[in-house]
């Protein structure tokens, strides 16, 4: 069976207009989402690593510049009606401003009806009226303080959960959450989240979480997606990628959380090396370079394989060199549980 989403070595780049280059948005990235595996998968880096991009392209929003996005073996490009129907109600997208998603003219009832007509969900209003309650309970809201307000009437927290419920309406497949907490109170955070692992595990829905926050892809993910300048540099299974990194830039991700202890080898061992370290990026070497504490000469030469270092473990980095490379940089088997 062909699985719900594949992406095959997609990339993404923007024109840069008026004489300029263009920009590389995503290097070719190739990653598989089952729909009988459900499973959280968190794809985390600083502002401008490519987070955004690979969502949009995953959804439809945004058309790759080379590969393709296959959903269930067909490229998203060339589905036929029925189809692009049947994927925009398996999979579900959770942005991370959710005022702006609200018409301010509207009551919130507005947001949750829409779907279930359109898709036909219910057969009458009362039907659809129990469909919407259930869907809001889901998430941990109550139905009688919710339901016949408008947008500002609500917490953001609040505002974000019926986003979470409208997509739960609809039972999809996947939902593509990209940074469903960062404009919510720390208060809130944990309750949204939650809510988002609650979809997994009972309602056997997948997660695409993308975040800058890896405390929070720790707390909720099986796998995560570590990118940075558009490029792959580690992936695998969450736990051992942030308990122990291996490539320097997630140690220096995980070295910026704050925490009570705060004594970490791999800091000594990088602080020693740090002077040797003044080296300059090139466009045929590692993009990382000019911040790795551990390059050398052998950084700036081509851009780094995918090595698989552990069974769900892959690292970008000409340090593990010694172990086999990912064909084509297929991250389906490292992301999978």
């Amino acid at each position: 069976m062909a699985p719900l989403i594949e992406a095959v070595d997609v990339s993404k780049r923007f024109a840069g207009g008026l004489g300029r280059e263009s920009t590389l948005a995503l290097a070719p990235l190739s990653l598989v989402i089952h729909s009988e595996r459900p499973a959280v998968t968190a794809v985390v880096g600083e502002s401008g690593s490519g987070k955004t991009t690979l969502a949009r392209l995953l959804l439809g929003l945004a058309e790759p510049t080379a590969g393709e996005v296959r959903y269930r073996g067909n490229d998203l490009r060339k589905l036929r009606r029925d189809e692009r129907l049947a994927f925009r109600r398996d999979v579900q997208a959770v942005f991370q401003d959710p005022y702006g998603v609200y018409n301010p003219f509207y009551r919130v009832d507005h947001v949750l009806a829409t779907p279930v007509r359109r898709f036909r969900l219910a057969a009458s209003r009362a039907k659809a009226r129990e469909l919407i309650a259930e869907a809001l309970r889901a998430v941990g809201l109550r139905p009688e303080e919710i339901l016949g307000r408008f947008p500002h009437q609500l917490s953001g927290g609040q505002r974000q959960r019926v986003m979470v419920a409208r997509a739960l309406l609809l039972k999809p497949k996947l939902i593509v959450a990209d940074e469903p907490v960062s404009m919510v109170d720390a208060s809130l955070r944990a309750t949204i989240l939650g809510s988002l692992r609650k979809l997994t595990d009972e309602h056997g829905i997948s997660i695409l979480y993308i975040t800058h926050d890896l405390a929070t892809a720790y707390q909720v993910s099986d796998s995560i997606l570590v990118l940075y300048r558009a490029h792959v540099a580690e992936a695998g299974a969450v736990e051992r990628v942030v308990t122990a990194p291996q490539h320097p830039y997630t140690q220096l991700l995980i070295s910026a959380i704050p925490r009570a202890h705060v004594a970490r080898d791999w800091l000594v061992k990088d602080e020693t090396r740090q002077a040797a370290s003044a080296t300059v990026a090139t466009t045929e070497g590692c993009c990382f370079a000019d911040r790795c504490p551990l390059a050398d000469t052998n950084c700036l030469l081509a851009p780094p394989s995918l090595y698989r270092t552990e069974p769900r473990r892959a690292v970008a980095c000409v340090q593990f060199g010694d172990h086999p490379a990912l064909p084509g940089g297929d991250l389906g088997e490292v992301l999978s549980v």
